[in-house]
Order: C-alpha cells, then sequence, then structure tokens
C-alpha cells in the first residue's frame, strides 16, 4: 500500500472504501492512510445501507468524513422508509452533503424517470437541511442542468468530471465545484484537459472515486486516496501551480464547500 508518490494535506473528496475490494484489508488501508499524507476523505453513500457504512467510518477515523444519498443506478431501490433513514443518518455532524445522487445513463436500467424522480426529491432533502450535492452525471448533462435549474440556490459538486468546456461553464455559473478523478492523467482524454483549463482554482476538486479511475501510472490497480498525488500533478501541470500548491488549493476547496474544520 506505500504510495507511489508522497505530498502532504491530500484531501479526497470522493470516495468508496465500503467497496468490497476493500474487504481484506480495510482497517489496514485507513490506518496507514495518515502516513501517506492523507489529512481528509468523504466516503460516499449510495443506498441506505451504504449511507450507513460510511457515517460507521466517519465516526471511527477523525479525518474520514460522508455523505448519504441514493446513486442512480441504485434509484430504484428508492422508498419513502428509505429517504426517511437516510434524513436522520444527514443530521450526524459528520455527514457534509446529500450524496451520491444523480443521473446515469450509461445503463439502460433503472429507467430514466425513476431516476430523475429520485434525484429531485434529494435535491429537495438537501435544501431541507441546508447541505451541498455530490452530483453524479454520466451521459446525462442536459437533464441534469435542466432539473438543477428547478432548484436554484443549492451548492455543491459535479464529481468525477468528464464533459465538455461548455458543460463545465455551465455548472460554474450555477455556483458549482468540479471533481476530478484520475480521468485527467488518462492518455488521449483532451476533452478533460480542456475543462480543467477552464475551471477556476478555486472551483476545483481533486477526488479518486476509488476503488475506481486509478491514474496514469496505476491504471488497473485498486485506487486508494493516496494516488490522488498523479492526479494533482496532472491538474498542477494544467493550471501552471506547483503540486503542493495544487493539493493546498483543492483541500481549502473541498473544506469551504463542505463547511469541514480541521
Amino acid at each position: 500500500m506505500q504510495a507511489e508518490i508522497l505530498y502532504s494535506g491530500i484531501f479526497d473528496s470522493h470516495a468508496h472504501y465500503n467497496d468490497e475490494r476493500f474487504d481484506e484489508d480495510r482497517e489496514a488501508v485507513f490506518a496507514s492512510l495518515p502516513e501517506q499524507g492523507v489529512c481528509g476523505i468523504i466516503n460516499c453513500g449510495c443506498n441506505v445501507e451504504t449511507s450507513r457504512i460510511s457515517l460507521e467510518y466517519a465516526e471511527k477515523y477523525p479525518f474520514v468524513y460522508a455523505a448519504a444519498g441514493y446513486h442512480p443506478e441504485q434509484a430504484d431501490e428508492y422508498t419513502e422508509e428509505g429517504i426517511s433513514a437516510i434524513r436522520e443518518i444527514l443530521k450526524h455532524p459528520k455527514m457534509v452533503a446529500v450524496g451520491e445522487i444523480g443521473l446515469d445513463y450509461y445503463w439502460p436500467e433503472p429507467d430514466r424517470d425513476i431516476q430523475k424522480a429520485v434525484f429531485e426529491k434529494q435535491l429537495e432533502l438537501a435544501k431541507e437541511l441546508d447541505l451541498p450535492v455530490i452530483i453524479h452525471s454520466r451521459d446525462a448533462a442536459e437533464d441534469t442542468i435542466e432539473i438543477l435549474k428547478k432548484h436554484p440556490g443549492l451548492r455543491g459538486v459535479i464529481h468525477c468530471f468528464s464533459g465538455s468546456v461548455e458543460t463545465a461553464k455551465i455548472f460554474l455559473k450555477m455556483g458549482f465545484y468540479i471533481g476530478f478523478t484520475g480521468v485527467l492523467t488518462f492518455q488521449n482524454n483532451r476533452r478533460s484537459v480542456e475543462a480543467c483549463e477552464a475551471v477556476p482554482l478555486d472551483r476545483l476538486l481533486l477526488e479518486t472515486d476509488c476503488p475506481y479511475m486509478a491514474p496514469v501510472p496505476c491504471r488497473g490497480k485498486r485506487c486508494w486516496s493516496p494516488m490522488i498525488a498523479h492526479t494533482a500533478e496532472r491538474m498542477a501541470q494544467i493550471k501552471g501551480v506547483p503540486v503542493q500548491q495544487m493539493i493546498d488549493t483543492a483541500r481549502e476547496n473541498t473544506c469551504r464547500l463542505f463547511e469541514i474544520s480541521f
């Protein structure tokens, strides 16, 4: 689990340490993160069960924070009882956002109308609790934008951004932050690079989406938070700033958005 590059103050704004790929060594992974330069993590829920698990991690580890919600791929699990449970989970002081929520049109299921209805209900929950949102939007930018326009005043991040410059600018104008994963390091991924170029420094977040999206040169490996170093290097190159400054700026942005203080 040695990090290939070590920087300090890394804040992973989006992770899934509840994934089964961490089942064999999860406690050892968490224990090693601070010595690898990681000072903070937001572990995101995808349904009621994983939201509860994320809260358990946040209660156990001082540097872990959590989010709760129905991921669009779990939208068909939505029930009124379930959203009530998520509402109660979100009242805990270490729960910092409603997420991960949104739309995913890459797969044919769940039905798009179900996804949109569940997305809107969770945006309403975020307004009710005055919490930021962590938004997943895959092959669904147009509908994501149209729904967000119906809910002005929300704050949050468009996570794992891979859209166009034009789409990024629309989200920025709406007040959202933009999160980039290891995808930013992939070869021939000019669109993400151009989008990153267009996002102001004070609106950028670094994230892994681990165990997925491992950056170059770690592709094919299980991703974890210290690998953000590689994404930060690429982002720093794009923005023309030192790597440690980029890490520090992204951490400050994360803490400002999610109202986290150390």
